[in-house]
């Protein structure tokens, strides 16, 4: 039992470290509960872009998580970011969990696991719970590998402020 338990632990971890601050985002994309499609090469436009990846819709700490991204939306929106959660579950799942909640921003179908990997946060049976926040240039201006998501929402809204009050890099 014990090493079937291993082999599904092992399973489960990233195949490759996930990406941190300074690393360029990969050029993803992913359908979008809305009926349109996230490619990030056009989105860096809205950035700040907050990239979330979650497991599961429904369960406790995702709708934890949603909610408070949900509740504290306006600072987002206040400090121009744009937040996008990811999923492995359906378009139709993450419709009903958006309903549900009444949330805000769109989710995104990554049914193919595709946009978590290139991130390195695709596990074998749900995405690893991490967040990425992506400038206009395409780099990863912050990285959380490991969410609490109790306390995700306050990090990322602090996170979001450092950047915003942070002096911009000189001209080249």
């Amino acid at each position: 039992m014990k090493s079937i338990l291993a082999a599904l632990l092992v399973a489960a971890a990233p195949a490759r470290a996930a990406l941190k601050a300074g690393d360029k985002a990969p050029a993803v994309s992913a359908p979008l509960s809305d009926g349109t499609v996230f490619a990030l090469p056009g989105w860096l436009d809205r950035a700040p872009l907050v990239l979330y990846f979650y497991p599961k819709d429904g369960t406790s700490g995702c709708t934890k998580e949603a909610c408070a991204l949900r509740d504290d939306f306006s600072a987002f929106r206040g400090l121009n970011a744009t937040v996008v959660g990811f999923s492995y579950d359906s378009l139709e799942s993450l419709r009903k969990f958006i309903a549900k909640h009444r949330l805000p921003f769109p989710l995104a179908a990554d049914v193919d696991r595709s946009v978590a990997k290139a991130f390195g946060v695709d596990g074998w049976l749900f995405a690893h719970r991490a967040t990425f926040i992506v400038g206009r240039d395409g780099t990863i201006l912050y990285a959380n590998p490991k969410v609490d998501p109790s306390t995700h929402s306050r990090e990322i809204r602090d996170a979001l402020a450092r950047l915003a009050a942070a002096p911009a890099p000189p001209a080249r």
